[in-house]
């Protein structure tokens, strides 16, 4: 049975056969009751401090706040955290690697750091927290610097972090010496080792995320276009797949995702639609004279999509978010937000995710951001629309609940205003949630009765 956005709306939360295995919208009160009585971890009690609302049993860190100083010596932490990841250390420790996505105009910058440092005039990168194993913060330091608009990225098979830079600014403009637009790999336990080497042949566009296939190698890469012309969702083949740190730099092809008869993401509203997909390649990765959105792909054309965002393996196929779509601003269709799966092993492309509108704060009603998987095989979304921010789960049978809410007010009295939540990432062993407020930049560790 075909499944539209209107039975959607009418039905509240719908199980279907998928890579999730469910199915959610945040439109109505039967999906919030279901939410609250059924696989979450209760309703999330107001924190004293005001900082981080949790349900009962759960309790936070805070490991590291913007403006603190950084425990190697290097200047403060800096603003803007955004995308991240957990690496296991030596003894059960727990490296975090943590985006900054710093703009122009960013009050706390990454340190510029010899070695470590692609262009002085730009403020972003990331840095490397170092946790003991309790949990405990023993070491603080820069990864990556020089780098501008760090948003999102995402780990290798090989235990390296690629870092996205979400802008196209070349040199000469908005105070930078050399083009943006790239991926990084930062090692987390030895950053020298990777520098501050820009991944040309993957592309230089707006990036906001990557997922490595961990069978091929195969990088899959979201581009974050909010007006027109939408961006588009890439693959990269490399050279010399799966061959460890430095790999990445033997260059290889890039291909962007052309879904035949459709112009438009968006104007899928039917989860459980599935496509059959190309692979166009990509006329000029380094985009030189035009941006790569823009170039000939040829009669067939290519595939665009309003706000791509979050981007990551699981299981057997890649998947990613379409934050938002509006007519008003010139998308096909409109949305609160999609989570696409695509399955390279049957080049088909499946809508699993459809959001509702943000008619209740208390689920997840409009723009999906960072996304992971949970240790329970069930995902975890940060949610970045207007009002309250939460970060929200949801089970394999398609039930919603809340697990964190920001509860620091960053707006002028009487115009509330919250942060986004950004870079949830669960510890090696599952026991430990991260996750950053994007502002102010705060990176909580979040333990409690994880199943």
């Amino acid at each position: 049975m075909s499944v539209t956005r209107r039975s959607l709306l009418a039905a509240g939360t719908i199980a279907f056969s998928g890579a999730l295995g469910a199915l959610f919208t945040g439109a109505s009160p039967a999906s919030s009751r279901a939410a609250r009585a059924g696989g979450g971890y209760g309703p999330l009690v107001p924190d004293p401090r005001g900082l981080l609302d949790l349900p009962a049993g759960f309790t936070y860190r805070v490991l590291s706040r913007a403006g603190d100083r950084m425990r190697s010596g290097e200047g403060t932490v800096p603003a803007n955290c955004d995308g991240m990841a957990a690496f296991g250390a030596a003894a059960g420790g727990v490296r975090l690697v943590r985006n900054h996505e710093n703009r122009t105009t960013a009050a706390l910058r990454v340190p510029a750091v010899p070695g470590l440092t692609y262009d002085p005039g730009a403020l972003g990168g990331c840095t490397v927290l170092e946790l003991d194993p309790a949990g405990r913060l023993t070491g603080e330091r820069v990864a990556l610097a020089g780098t501008a608009v760090n948003c999102a990225g995402g780990r290798t098979p090989w235990n390296t972090w690629l870092s996205c830079e979400e802008t196209e600014d070349r040199a000469g403009t908005s105070g930078y010496t050399r083009d943006h637009g790239y991926v990084f790999e930062v090692d987390p336990a030895r950053p020298d080792r990777t520098g501050a080497v820009p991944l040309t042949a993957m592309g230089r566009f707006a990036h906001e995320a990557v997922a490595v296939d961990p069978y091929s190698g195969i990088v899959y890469e979201t581009e974050d276009a909010f007006v027109r012309p939408f961006g588009l969702f890439y693959r990269f083949l490399p050279a010399r797949p799966l061959g460890g740190t430095g790999s990445l730099r033997a260059g290889g092809a890039l291909e962007a995702l052309r879904v035949p008869g459709l112009a438009d993401l968006a104007t899928v509203d039917e989860p459980g639609a599935v496509f059959p997909v190309e692979w166009v390649r990509v006329p000029d990765p380094s985009a030189s004279g035009t941006p790569v959105r823009l170039q000939d792909f040829g009669a067939g054309g290519i595939t665009h999509a309003q706000k791509l965002e979050g981007c990551y393996w699981g299981g057997t196929g890649v998947h990613f978010v379409s934050s938002f779509a509006r007519r008003g601003e010139g998308a096909a269709g409109d949305h609160h937000g999609q989570v696409w799966f695509y399955d390279p092993r049957r080049a088909r492309l499946r809508l699993d995710v459809l959001f509702g509108p943000a008619a209740d704060l208390r689920l997840p009603g409009d723009s999906p951001d960072n996304i992971c998987l949970a240790p329970d095989g069930g995902l975890m979304v940060c949610e970045d629309g207007g009002g309250a921010q939460y970060v929200f789960g949801v089970t394999r049978d398609g039930e919603v609940y809340p697990v964190a809410r920001n509860a620091e007010d960053i707006g002028e009295p009487g115009a509330p205003e919250w942060g986004e939540f950004a870079g949830v990432t669960f510890s090696p062993d599952g026991r430990t949630l991260y996750v950053n407020a994007y502002a102010p930049g705060t990176t909580f560790a979040v333990t409690g009765p994880w199943r």
